[in-house]
Order: structure tokens, then C-alpha cells, then sequence
């Protein structure tokens, strides 16, 4: 109980600092939307799925990152802006944090279903098609920043946060998948102990 309402007074400590006063509204929305959606989808799941406490953690990480990427635009994260001058970047990298956790995070999600539902018999396949997940997702998103900006006009360029890098979009994907395959050496070992728990 008490993990559930520190988690919950977490999200809602960030989401709110992150609606006062936004960079951009409309920004805003976009990029905390993916956080207001995974709400209901944990509530409505708590009782009949319920994740390890260490997918939880990283849920709520995801959504941190969201929500600071929403407050001040991905392009503008200020403490991103100043790594970029120390290192002499013309380029506020804080959008690569957020699509290496676009990797790093569903990547144990779709572990751990994967295992406890018993997705794929061959343990050996799983890393394989969670990074297949993990791009895909990943390739859809590009997709809906695309459909966004090309409904939106010039509204949606901070909302892109592609920063006049014509790779972007690629170095995206590239950036979850390594941190798909991070989160799989890391964290698989751990992830296996906390499901063996439940």
C-alpha cells in the first residue's frame, strides 16, 4: 500500500510542476500524454496483472522523463543545455535520454510479460524479439511525431525536437534500441528473481 501511494504521490508531485507554467502548451500535452495514458492502464491492471515492483520503478522513471521533456520542450532541458556548452555541442541531447528510455523501459515491460505469460517457449528467441518490440515501438512513435507535425504545421517543431539534425530520426530508434539492449544485460537477472517472487 505504501509503495503504491508514494508511487502515486511521485507521478503527481512531477505531472503538476511539469502543467505550471510549460515551455509550450500544446508541447506539453504531446509529450506527458503517453504518462496520463499509462494511469488508467496500471489501475485497471493492478489487480489482474500486477508488474514487479521493478517495472513499476521504471515506469515511473518513463514518466518523469516525459514530464521534464514536457515542461521545458526536449530541446530546451536546461540542464542538457548546459552539458552541451561544457562539451561545445550546438545540440541539447535530452531528447536521446528520452528514446534511450523509450528502449531501456519497454523492453522489461515485454520481458516480463513475455516470461509470465509464457509468450515464448524458447527463452532463447526472447532477447531477439524484444529488441524487435522495442524497435518497433519505437519506429511507431517516429510515426506519430510525423502525423502530428504534418496536422499540426510549424506547432509541432518543438514537439519533434529534431533541432535541425536530419539523422534524428534514425538516432532515435538507434538510442532505444541500445537501451533495449541495455536494460537486457542489466536488469534480466534481477527481473527474474522479483517474478519468481510473484
Amino acid at each position: 500500500m505504501h509503495n503504491k501511494l508514494l508511487w502515486l504521490i511521485i507521478y503527481l508531485i512531477v505531472l503538476i510542476w511539469s502543467g505550471v507554467n510549460p515551455k509550450d502548451q500544446f508541447t506539453w500535452f504531446l509529450e506527458v500524454l503517453p504518462a496520463l495514458i499509462a494511469i488508467p492502464i496500471l489501475f485497471f491492471t493492478f489487480k489482474t496483472f500486477k508488474l514487479t515492483t521493478l517495472s513499476y520503478v521504471l515506469i515511473l522513471l518513463h514518466c518523469i522523463i516525459l514530464m521534464v521533456g514536457g515542461h521545458y520542450t526536449y530541446a530546451e532541458v536546461p540542464l542538457f543545455d548546459w552539458i552541451a556548452e561544457v562539451t561545445g555541442s550546438g545540440r541539447n541531447n535530452y531528447d536521446k535520454v528520452g528514446h534511450f528510455a523509450q528502449g531501456f523501459i519497454p523492453a522489461m515491460l515485454a520481458r516480463e510479460v513475455f516470461i509470465r505469460l509464457n509468450v515464448i517457449k524458447l527463452s532463447f528467441w526472447r532477447p531477439f524479439l524484444i529488441c524487435c518490440f522495442v524497435l518497433a515501438l519505437s519506429a511507431f512513435y517516429e510515426l506519430i511525431e510525423w502525423w502530428v507535425a504534418a496536422a499540426t504545421g510549424e506547432g509541432a517543431e518543438a514537439f519533434l525536437g529534431t533541432q535541425g539534425y536530419i539523422w534524428d530520426t534514425q538516432s532515435d530508434m538507434l538510442m532505444a534500441l541500445i537501451g533495449g539492449i541495455v536494460a537486457l544485460v542489466l536488469l534480466s537477472k534481477y527481473q527474474d528473481t522479483q517474478i519468481a517472487k510473484i
